[in-house]
């Protein structure tokens, strides 16, 4: 795919929707009896419990650093300085970092830490700050921004999720989040409810991402190749399901213009539970694969990336 109708700045504007302080509250207030994602589970975390997440009062970390594999415009030539944080929301079988999202492998840190880690990751020279899983964190992180940014944080923050997220509580960040990159994962109810628990994944999705595109726009792209604000959309594509992949980008096609960026992903592989899945249980398919690029030039979708199969 062309990067086609790059728009080009020479300086990183500010946010037209200045972050608003209530909003952090009402964030808090969410997590007391917990509804910030879509389960709305109800565990009391700012006591200490936790609910279907596993996520208590404090946010968890697995590691920060500089990461060169998203991307071009999120990882450009210095690394996107990202965290990568414990737990999810979903339990995706064919998981490829498991131990992190579902067996919690990390550290408790608290919000000034987490702010801290934030600007150490500018310090070294991140294009931004990405946020790996940060969904049932949503509260912490929001809190830590604001804590980094009166200390000088000034580069993107990029919300990095697999796009199961509630509407009341995207619209919370507005102001705050620079760049939305949301994997649309799955189409049907029975793909959801099988392979993470969550029937309504496609519903709930599709809402999400139409709220993440009001609030940035399109990507938009500096003349150093490096986004600075908007939406870039993902899809890892399933073996065996092709099906979702063309539902997907028909949605993606008919919801959103002509120059959305889109990452479609080959590098699928069979990971935590996967063999207990036929079709999850082996790699993707070139001829697969292919089909797949033959939906995007069918609706077309032609601003993005493609990753080449190994």
């Amino acid at each position: 795919m062309v990067n086609k109708n790059r728009q080009v700045q020479n300086t990183i504007p500010p946010s037209p929707h200045p972050y608003k302080l209530s909003n952090l509250r009402t964030l808090y207030r969410l997590t007391r009896a917990c509804a910030i994602c879509p389960r709305e589970c109800g565990a009391l975390r700012l006591s200490g419990k936790t609910g279907f997440c596993g996520v208590g009062r404090l946010p968890e970390v697995s590691s920060h650093n500089l990461h060169f594999g998203e991307e071009p415009p999120i990882s450009g030539t210095r690394g996107s300085g990202t965290i990568f944080f414990t737990h999810c929301n979903l339990r995706c079988v064919f998981c490829q970092n498991y131990p992190i999202s579902h067996l919690g492998h990390g550290e408790t840190v608290t919000v000034k830490k987490l702010a801290n880690m934030m600007l150490s990751l500018q310090s070294r020279g991140a294009h931004n700050i990405n946020l790996v899983t940060p969904t049932p964190h949503t509260a912490q992180i929001a809190h830590a921004i604001v804590i980094a940014r009166g200390e000088g944080l000034n580069i993107p923050i990029v919300y990095n999720t697999s796009g199961y997220e509630r509407v009341e509580t995207l619209r919370l960040l507005e102001g705050l989040v620079d760049i939305y990159m949301p994997d649309i994962k799955f189409a049907t109810r029975e793909t959801g409810r099988v392979y993470a628990q969550a029937p309504d994944y496609f519903e709930v999705a599709r809402k999400a991402v139409r709220e993440m595109h009001r609030q940035v726009g399109t990507l938009t792209i500096d003349r150093h190749g490096i986004a600075f604000r908007g939406l870039l959309i993902r899809h890892l594509i399933l073996p065996g399901h092709l099906n979702e992949t063309k539902t997907i980008l028909h949605f993606i096609a008919e919801e959103f213009p002509p120059n959305t960026y889109i990452s479609l992903m080959s590098q699928y592989f069979p990971a935590y539970r996967s063999h207990e899945f036929p079709n999850l249980s082996r790699y993707l398919s070139k001829p697969e694969y292919e089909k797949a690029k033959g939906y995007l030039k069918m609706f077309h979708l032609e601003t993005g990336w493609l990753q080449e199969m190994k």
